[in-house]
């Protein structure tokens, strides 16, 4: 539970087997910190989008911050919408709308202060990451 905005790199490591860990970094999504993004996008196998859905101005810059991303990394990606218990399609659509997302991309919704939840939201990241590695191996070299 935070009491205090991220200014720079938030750093958690998920510990899922003895030889598998989840490293997570959080980064803030102004543009003033895209020099973290492109740092933080180096050897990246999948990532977390994560929006506002009280705030208004928040798609657009969502918007933003995924167009970085997507220069940046083609690796699968998740769009969590924080304070949201549920996602009205209708909200869910105008989402997928405003950012240009294909119908595989995920849009869930999720209380980034709830840890099950913030867990079903990795679990769909990780199962879009490893669905992409599974195909990447299947494709003969």
């Amino acid at each position: 539970h935070k009491t205090q905005t991220t200014v720079a790199l938030d750093f958690g490591r998920i510990t899922l087997a003895p030889d598998l860990v989840l490293l997570l970094f959080g980064t803030p999504g102004q543009t003033r910190f895209d020099f973290m993004w492109e740092i933080l996008s180096q050897g990246v196998l999948g990532y977390v989008l994560l929006i506002d859905s009280t705030e208004p101005t928040s798609l657009p810059e969502a918007a933003e911050i995924l167009a970085a991303f997507r220069r940046l990394a083609d690796v699968p990606f998740v769009v969590a919408l924080n304070r949201a218990a549920e996602v009205a399609p209708e909200y869910k659509a105008l989402v997928r709308e405003q950012l240009d997302l294909a119908d595989a991309v995920p849009v869930v919704a999720c209380e980034a202060t709830d840890r099950e939840s913030v867990k079903a939201v990795l679990l769909t990241l990780l199962t879009a990451v490893a669905a992409r590695l599974e195909r990447a191996l299947a494709v003969p070299a």
